[in-house]
């Protein structure tokens, strides 16, 4: 079986960009040039997927194939759904980050990146639908949950210190767009303190004992 010819590739999708611009400038569709694109990144996202698929140290191509696969289905979106655009994108590269720990938990890090991803993604939807702020509760509460995931999911020991965020901004966010917003210009320097208290606690518990 011969292989697949760059070039005979590249003619396709010229040809296929110019029948689609044809029928845009036609009025038959509407929103060819977004089709053009959406097929442009469905091919690039493939490439980069063979290529994960096919060598499992190249882990690193989770983040172009997916980043492309997930621009590819925000173009491919109709005028009705467009509010939710921000969150097909957001989620393309978010899973991206996802493949990446869950097929070697010892890359935790991959969890911040990818929560916060999907956090920004979710927001991006409430804020166009609700209009305002809607989303800036869920933003900080989004945080929170993903570094209780860093402390719970498997990838090695000693990320409990990842708690002590995540409590933070699950507070932070649960009083966020309440009456009781006004106590975080109080809570937050409480928990500075705390916080710093209990390094400095750390710090005299673990020296040795001359």
């Amino acid at each position: 079986m011969r292989r697949l010819d760059p070039q005979l590739l590249l003619g396709v999708l010229l040809v296929l960009g110019g029948v689609l611009s044809l029928l845009g400038a036609m009025g038959i569709i509407s929103n060819a040039g977004s089709i053009f694109w959406g097929l442009i990144s469905t091919v690039a996202g493939a490439v980069f997927l063979y290529i994960l698929l096919t060598d499992r140290n190249s882990w690193w191509a989770a983040f172009p194939a997916f980043t492309f696969f997930g621009l590819a289905a925000s173009s491919f979106l109709p005028e009705s759904l467009r509010a939710y655009d921000g969150l097909v994108f957001f989620l393309g590269i978010s899973l991206g980050f996802w493949w990446v720990y869950f097929t070697g938990p010892e890359r935790w890090w991959a969890i911040i990146p990818g929560g916060v991803l999907l956090t920004l993604g979710i927001v991006s939807v409430l804020d166009d639908l609700l209009g305002g702020d809607a989303g800036g509760g869920v933003f900080f509460l989004g945080l929170g949950l993903t570094f209780v995931l860093v402390a719970i999911l498997p990838g090695g020991s000693g990320r409990s210190w990842a708690l002590i965020p995540a409590a933070i901004l699950l507070i932070f966010g649960a009083i966020l767009g309440t009456p009781y917003f006004g106590l975080a210009e109080y809570l937050w320097p409480v928990v500075l303190i705390l916080l710093g208290g209990y390094f400095i606690l750390r710090f005299f518990r673990n020296r040795p004992s001359e």
